[in-house]
């Protein structure tokens, strides 16, 4: 387990973040950060996808972040449902988003703006209905 990366304030904004990109959604999403990571990141982004059950959604639409800060590394994962919907570039061009903040500094940031893009998406495609439920937790989890 690692230690905190981001302030209290900043750990709050991306839970908030993660909130409101999920409002207005059935749509689920995870940030998941590591120190480092030894493989391909999106291969572990697949993993810790599985690991979380976020691929037993009932839309199949959850989209995982994973940031390895120390290296530097990023992947975005979305499932079947999701992917479906998008075009081949939309996750890239989020990631690219985001490493224009960190590049700046700016990690929070960077990860509050990935969050947003991928909410939008889900928004469009997998709008809120009556009976959805908030099926997996709004938390930062850490490697």
């Amino acid at each position: 387990m690692m230690n905190r990366p981001f302030s209290e304030e900043d750990e709050k904004k991306i839970i908030k973040a993660i909130a409101d990109a999920e409002s207005g959604t059935s749509g689920e999403i995870r940030v998941h950060i590591d120190k480092y990571c030894k493989t391909d990141p999106l291969l572990k982004a697949k993993n810790l996808f599985s690991d979380f059950k976020m691929n037993e959604t009932d839309l199949r639409n959850g989209v995982i972040i994973y940031v390895s800060l120390l290296d530097k590394k990023l992947a975005i994962f979305g499932d079947k449902g999701i992917n479906e919907k998008v075009d081949d570039n939309f996750w890239n061009s989020t990631l690219q988003i985001m490493k224009t903040s960190f590049t700046n500094g700016k990690i929070a940031d960077g990860i509050i703006e990935g969050l947003c893009e991928a909410g939008k998406k889900l928004k469009e495609h997998f709008p809120k209905s009556d009976n959805d439920t908030n099926e997996l937790p709004d938390e930062i989890t850490f490697g």
